[in-house]
């Protein structure tokens, strides 16, 4: 997978929006990544969305009403946050976050692209994206350096199985009660990092939003596997 410097997360409604912006901000020189123009064909979606997330340095969130119930544009926004990736949202329309988007936008990373032409207004977003990418360029040295300084000798006992393929199958399972698909690859990632399955099963429950399925998780992986 290429890294992209911006991850682009949108409602299928606002596709046209989406792919305005992104020719907007790649004619600036910007890299984007965006569904579905950047999935190689054949691959798993969920795990190459969280990759590019992952990878990227900012998320550019197209925000209107469909994106504020969208569960897959909430699924991202949360990966961003979880993975420190600063989330810049641009609102299409006039429309507040629900509840649970509200928790993980910050409305000092708002941009308002209405009323209409949009042009100015990604010309606006443009400019903020270089000044969030130059700040985050300073800091690459010095994560550069402490990824250098791993033992090789720790890289390879993280990629050692530690766990049995029915239990992680069952881990799965369980968590995609919660998160749907992305189940599959959280559980893959976080069985190489976890060093007991107790571990494990606290880093997968910190996958999911809501206090109550997070409890609710853990006390369905800590029953015995019938």
């Amino acid at each position: 997978m290429t890294r992209r410097d911006v991850f682009v997360s949108y409602s299928q409604a606002d596709r046209d929006a989406a792919l305005e912006l992104v020719s907007c901000v790649e004619s600036h020189g910007i890299d984007c990544w965006v569904a579905p123009r950047d999935i190689a064909p054949a691959a798993d979606w969920a795990a190459e969305i969280v990759g590019a997330i992952s990878a990227a340095r900012v998320m550019v969130l197209v925000f209107s009403a469909s994106a504020n119930t969208s569960p897959q544009v909430r699924r991202e926004v949360e990966r961003a946050v979880h993975k420190g990736v600063s989330v810049l949202t641009v609102r299409i329309e006039d429309v507040l976050p629900s509840t649970s988007l509200e928790y993980f936008l910050s409305t000092q990373h708002w941009l308002d692209a209405f009323p209409a032409p949009r042009e100015p207004h990604y010309a606006r977003l443009c400019a903020h994206l270089r000044s969030i990418l130059a700040a985050d360029s300073s800091a690459a040295p010095a994560a550069a350096h402490a990824r250098a300084a791993e033992s090789p000798a720790a890289e390879r006992a993280a990629a050692e199985p530690r766990f049995d393929t029915a239990e992680l199958q069952r881990l799965e399972l369980e968590l995609a009660r919660f998160v749907g698909p992305l189940a599959k690859h959280l559980v893959k990632r976080a069985a190489l990092r976890a060093t007991s399955l107790e571990e494990l099963v606290l880093k997968l429950a910190g996958e999911i939003e809501a206090a109550g399925d997070r409890s609710r998780f853990i006390r369905m992986c800590s029953q015995p596997a019938h």
